[in-house]
């Protein structure tokens, strides 16, 4: 393995040594770059991967919070929750442009911006926060909506739906890939339904229960950090997906796909939350029962809607499972199996399991917290990686991402440890902590630290300068190279 250039040399192009395995129904290996000769796939294939996980309970309970917990009138929620998606979509859309040019997952990816074991920080976050945390979020609302349907045990759905979870993320991408796509066409006729009756029976300039809503600032920053939280949620994922399209996979056309597919369904579940909320005798406490009651659609269309609930929980699920597992390998751990990422989602599907358990009781104050949570990390984050990768355009990376370039990039990591600290000390609002500066503006945290992530990453990077490659060829294109340890060992 070559090093880093040093600053003025040009990296020479780096290829791919290792043989390549035989077809497997099952993935095999970890985070590998994935080789030209196995690179498939349409950027537009990206639209329904990034709808159908959105196709799901949790993203209707960000429009239902918006409006019974924020205190916000159906309009000043829709447009507060628009917001949050767009810049959610918008964060997707661009990291998902990254994959196809050098074949790696997204965490893989912020080995740049982070250093080889700066990157450790982040990738361990995202690895709870998405093969745990979403997971056990997700898994709770599909349970409880099988639960509704079937009139079975809570702790029996949730069993059903985490092996129907892992099942898929098991088998791997192509799985995972083509899951989504047939999901995504019949969750949406679902769902579409479910936002036509709910915008029916919703009292549409009202607020909670048909009352009188208001626009408070605190509560209209609460709804967009919730929604951002909910789209940019999916941003350490993003080239996940994106690593087997061809190298020269327009970048326009696969970042639309990517953004508009996450933003779109974002912002249609959650205008159907919001507008249910608003529903006469709407119970906050009971989400998913009073969102298919009869006061809101009909009792079919209702049965239909936690059907296509349960099932929308198996489509994200899939992609936490997955996701997060390679984030568990981008973190440095070595597992030398070629089936490692495969055992590493079974072992998270378990995890997730007894943690989804625990939360049954008291799903939906969690969920509002956690999605906060969300946010204050992935922003931060957000803001170092975009300023590190704008330093870098037209230069080559590939040597910067293995496993063993013992790359050091300072400036990336302490840029982030501070926006994250300071961001939350001082404008954190839970029920946990309330930072000394939220008072009346509610929750500021994520723009904190995502400007000051970014600003601070720029400072730094003049003083503490991480090495660059040398210019990209012409065509702007560089050869994969192999990350993962395990993989040569």
């Amino acid at each position: 393995m070559r090093g880093p250039a040093a600053p003025g040399r040009t990296l020479p192009v780096v290829t791919t040594a290792e043989a390549q395995p035989r077809p497997s129904f099952v993935e095999q290996g970890g985070i590998e770059a994935i080789p030209v000769d196995r690179r498939h796939g349409s950027p537009w294939q990206l639209l329904t991967t990034w709808t159908a996980p959105n196709l799901e309970f949790a993203t209707i309970f960000v429009g239902v919070i918006a409006v019974a917990f924020f205190g916000l009138s159906f309009p000043v929620a829709i447009a507060a929750l628009v917001v949050g998606n767009a810049l959610g979509g918008l964060t997707h859309g661009i990291l998902s442009s990254w994959g196809p040019r050098d074949g790696v997952a997204q965490m893989v990816l912020g080995r740049v911006a982070f250093g080889s074991r700066g990157n450790v920080v982040p990738a361990a976050i995202n690895t709870v926060m998405a093969g745990i945390g979403w997971f056990a979020v997700n898994s709770v609302s599909g349970a409880l909506a099988l639960a509704t349907l079937t009139g079975l045990p809570a702790w029996l759905t949730l069993l059903l739906i985490v092996v129907l979870e892992v099942a898929v993320a098991f088998v791997g991408h192509d799985l995972v890939q083509r899951f989504e796509r047939y999901a995504s066409i019949a969750l949406g006729i679902v769902f579409l339904l479910a936002l036509v009756f709910a915008l029916g029976s919703g009292h549409l300039t009202g607020g909670a229960g048909g009352k009188a809503g208001g626009a408070p600032f605190a509560g209209i920053t609460l709804a967009i950090s919730a929604a951002f939280g909910y789209a940019a949620g999916w941003n350490p994922y993003a080239s996940d997906y994106t690593r087997y399209l061809p190298p020269r996979t327009s970048r326009r056309t696969l970042g639309f796909a990517a953004g508009f597919g996450n933003f779109l369904s974002c912002s249609l579940l959650m205008a159907a939350g919001a507008a249910a909320a608003t529903v006469a005798g709407f119970d906050a406490g009971d989400p998913t029962g009073s969102f298919t009651s009869t006061s809101v659609m009909p009792e079919v269309v209702g049965k239909l809607t936690l059907l296509a609930i349960a099932v929308g929980a198996v489509a994200a699920n899939a992609l936490n499972v997955y996701s997060g597992a390679m984030s568990f390998l981008a973190a440095g751990v070595r597992i030398p199996f070629a089936l490692r990422r495969a055992i590493v989602a079974v072992a998270f599907g378990a995890i997730g399991f007894v943690v989804a358990l625990t939360a049954l009781p008291n799903a939906g104050e969690a969920y509002e917290a956690f999605l906060l949570v969300i946010a204050y990390w992935i922003a931060p984050w957000l803001g170092v990686l975009l300023a590190d990768r704008a330093s870098r355009r037209g230069t080559r990376i590939a040597a910067f991402l293995a496993d063993d370039a013992r790359y050091v990039n300072r400036a990336g990591l302490i840029a982030f440890l501070v926006a994250l600290v300071v961001s939350v000390v001082l404008f954190s609002n839970q029920s946990a902590y309330v930072g000394p500066l939220a008072g009346s503006v509610g929750d500021l945290t994520p723009f904190v630290g995502f400007v000051l992530g970014a600003v601070l990453y720029v400072a730094l990077a003049r003083v503490l300068p991480p090495e660059h490659g040398g210019p990209l060829p012409a065509d702007g294109y560089e050869q994969p190279e192999h990350v993962d340890a395990a993989a040569r060992a």
